[in-house]
């Protein structure tokens, strides 16, 4: 059962999510000045903050099963470091291919200094809206398994779309993603309400 508490603290996030979403569309001139109130309320009361995502390969083990997992996902309706922190799990673009979808752990947001193992890098530092995303197998090698920001390198915060919020690896072993504490505290009102494990289940592919 849902508490009244976390209900108003869900109808907030979709609120915030509703105008944001709106406010972008107006600004790209998709909808007018009138039609912003109507897109908020479509929005708010038609729309979910979540989606399913079905991820495989074993970049992400232990996170996500090397056989693959079905993922909750939350929207986000811009990737900023007001929204997203370090240490969460992301769904980023592809930056080799522009269709696919990875998920990958942010390590680092513009401002922070990248420095190698290997000496031979110089080290740099992230520009405005850069981030740097690592998969979470420690056992890959680097540059030739992992595929992430060590092999394409620092990818554009606008090219986040999601952050998942739990996993189901198989109908008995799922559970919530471990987040940064920021995201963990602000995604817990939209799991509690959106989460839907036989759902989830329903949708598996392994």
């Amino acid at each position: 059962m849902v508490s009244l508490s976390t209900w108003f603290r869900y109808i907030a996030h979709k609120l915030e999510y509703s105008v944001s979403l709106s406010w972008k569309s107006y600004k790209r001139g998709q909808i007018t000045d009138r039609e912003m109130g109507d897109a908020v309320w479509k929005n708010l009361f038609q729309g979910k903050l979540t989606y399913l995502h079905w991820n495989k390969g074993e970049e992400m083990a232990p996170t996500i099963g090397h056989q693959g997992g079905t993922l909750l996902v939350r929207k986000l309706p811009a990737a900023d470091p007001t929204r997203v922190f370090v240490g969460d799990v992301v769904v980023v673009k592809d930056p080799q291919k522009s269709d696919d979808y990875l998920v990958r752990r942010l390590a680092a947001i513009e401002g922070y200094e990248m420095i190698s193992k290997d000496e031979k890098e110089e080290p740099f530092i992230l520009d405005k809206d850069e981030c740097w995303v690592l998969a979470d197998n420690e056992n890959l090698k680097p540059k030739q398994e992992a595929k992430d920001s060590r092999t394409f390198g620092p990818v554009p915060m606008t090219d986040i779309v999601g952050r998942v919020i739990y996993c189901l690896r198989t109908a008995v072993d799922h559970g919530p993603v471990q987040n940064s504490h920021f995201s963990m505290k602000k995604d817990s009102p939209v799991l509690e309400v959106e989460l839907d494990v036989d759902e989830m289940a329903k949708n598996h592919k392994a």
